[in-house]
């Protein structure tokens, strides 16, 4: 299996490879290297969002959530899927038509201050760092899972120096292409994989059904469809609807995503690409939990872990009794090293058991590619956070030489790049699924409270921005700092989630901030802004 393995990898590589050498002759200019000159059409930029959101965090962490939580696993998917219906109505086509290159562009145009422009690119830094990390993570443990003499640091240093060439030589336009080509390669391969969950229950949902609802778990009966595996004890509700508005206007504050709306030509093509999003997504989550379920019920959780342990795909760890008491107690007491529980590999384990080795290696291989793609789009929105909204517009205010311009993107590209990997190391044990939770809780807080209020607040001002952005960046990440997830049973804040606090704080300081500091300038703004938001008057094309 190994040799399949590293003869599929070698092959997507191969081809991502040749499409960035294709586009590194049109990404010499700084509107190529960010926007692909604006030529991507809505279909294909809809394909290439989906390829966006069909990444290692669906594939590889929800397929293990509902593996072992079921419906509370299911959860992630349909807030991730309703998420572009607020993107659909409120921000496609403003976003086309009013920003160059970055979110912070549409802040800035409408509040024209060199604060707000800063506090923006650094809460894209923020968020793109998180949701790279959770590729990588990803990453990490495909790639030890099936070439085991590949420790997952080693594995996690691969994936970012092959994602620093796709965005230093190819920029946006490579990273489209490499993206839809990955978005129809999961797609077809999560088709293919529910429809042999199907068949091993004779394609009857209602065996499934049956099967989920009675799966045998250390000698108990769990039924996967019933709600509270996850989201359980007093604190359940409030963890669901915490990560449900955390989902549903994470996305509208997403750097990455947000960036493909200025690869169009038209606000037409905005739309039009949304749409197309939409119903891949759809289809895309529609068999992933079919994915999750037959994980659970065919390879069942006890072999998940029992595979981990002999196959040694995760690192291990020593164990400690005050550290984790729920691990196993007599494999400890004879000084064995006993593993962590990693269901992120409940998908290539499933391929395993309904497809065999072959099967295994290009569903891991695709899974692969997937992960190259996302953190390619993620890197190049973190770099131009630096190298536009930081160094251009800031440091330069616009009088930096295009060349200039390019090579500080590149720079930031590298230094981004390899901050991710020394991230990803530290927390390669992580559920994927997680770690883009708390970085779509910090896009909800900061991004999305600033641009909508920018784009339908008249007297939305300056110092509201800066009061929003700071209070959501600041809440989120302090209070992720003391939820179980970082600090387990001695958790602070009872939720896994931040948003339910942090995302209402953040537009409570955005509305205070504006009813205490009025600002003529900004109110002045709003009325070009909302021409060229709904026409497309004056924007750049």
């Amino acid at each position: 299996m190994t040799q399949a393995t590293l003869v599929m990898f070698a092959i997507f590589v191969a081809m991502a490879l040749v499409i960035t050498y294709w586009a590194s002759g049109r990404s010499s200019s700084s509107r190529g290297f960010y926007t692909a000159h604006r030529e991507i059409s809505g279909v294909q930029n809809g394909w290439a969002i989906a390829g966006d959101y069909m990444s290692a965090t669906s594939f590889l962490g929800i397929t293990g959530l509902i593996a072992f939580y079921g419906f509370d696993g299911f959860l992630y998917s349909i807030g991730w899927l309703v998420a572009y219906l607020t993107v659909l109505l409120l921000l496609a086509e403003p976003l086309r038509n009013t920003g160059r290159y970055t979110v912070a562009d549409v802040i800035a145009f409408r509040l024209r201050g060199k604060t707000v422009r800063a506090i923006a690119a650094v809460t894209t830094l923020i968020i793109t760092l998180f949701y790279m990390v959770a590729q990588m993570v990803g990453a990490g443990s495909l790639i030890n899972l099936l070439v085991q003499r590949i420790d997952e640091t080693y594995a996690i240093v691969i994936v970012g120096l092959l994602m620093l060439i796709y965005v230093l030589f190819g920029g946006m336009l490579a990273t489209t292409w490499v993206q839809i080509i990955k978005a129809a390669l999961l797609l077809g391969t999560s088709i293919a994989l529910s429809l042999l969950v199907l068949a091993h229950f004779n394609f009857s949902l209602f065996a499934l059904r049956d099967a989920a609802m009675s799966v045998n778990v250390s000698g108990h009966r769990v039924d996967l469809l019933h709600t509270g595996l996850f989201f359980s004890g007093p604190n359940g509700a409030f963890d669901v609807v915490s990560l449900g508005l955390a989902l549903v206007l994470g996305t509208a504050g997403l750097p990455h995503v947000l960036m493909r709306f200025f690869t169009v030509p038209t606000a037409r093509a905005a739309r039009i690409s949304v749409g197309w999003a939409m119903g891949l997504i759809g289809a895309f989550y529609l068999v992933i939990t079919i994915m999750g379920l037959g994980a659970g019920t065919i390879v069942g959780q006890h072999d998940i872990g029992k595979h981990l342990r002999d196959t040694q795909a995760i690192r291990y760890i020593i164990y400690h009794p005050e550290q984790a008491p729920e691990l196993n107690a007599e494999l400890a007491r004879d000084g064995y090293i006993v593993p962590q529980q990693n269901d992120n590999l409940a998908a290539p384990l499933l391929a395993d058991k309904l497809g065999g080795p072959l099967l295994t290696a290009f569903v891991a291989a695709v899974a692969f590619a997937t992960i190259l793609a996302v953190v390619a789009g993620l890197t190049i929105a973190a770099a131009s956070a630096f190298a536009h909204d930081i160094w251009y517009s800031l440091i330069r205010s616009g009088a930096g030489t295009e060349q200039e311009h390019i090579f500080v993107a590149r720079a930031a590209a590298l230094v981004v790049g390899f901050a991710a990997i020394f991230l990803s190391v530290g927390l390669r044990t992580a559920n994927v699924a997680f770690l883009v939770g708390l970085a779509f809780a910090v896009a909800a807080s900061t991004n999305a409270p600033a641009l909508i209020l920018a784009l339908t607040w008249r007297r939305f001002s300056r110092t509201g921005a800066i009061c929003g952005m700071l209070a959501g960046l600041i809440s989120s990440l302090v209070l992720m700092g003391i939820s179980p997830d970082v600090m387990g049973d001695h958790a602070i804040f009872p939720l896994r989630n931040p948003g339910i606090i942090s995302i209402p704080l953040g537009f409570i300081a955005a509305i205070l901030g504006t009813l205490i500091a009025r600002d003529p300038e900004s109110e002045a703004m709003f009325n070009q802004l909302q021409v060229r938001a709904n026409t497309g008057l004056g924007a750049e094309v």
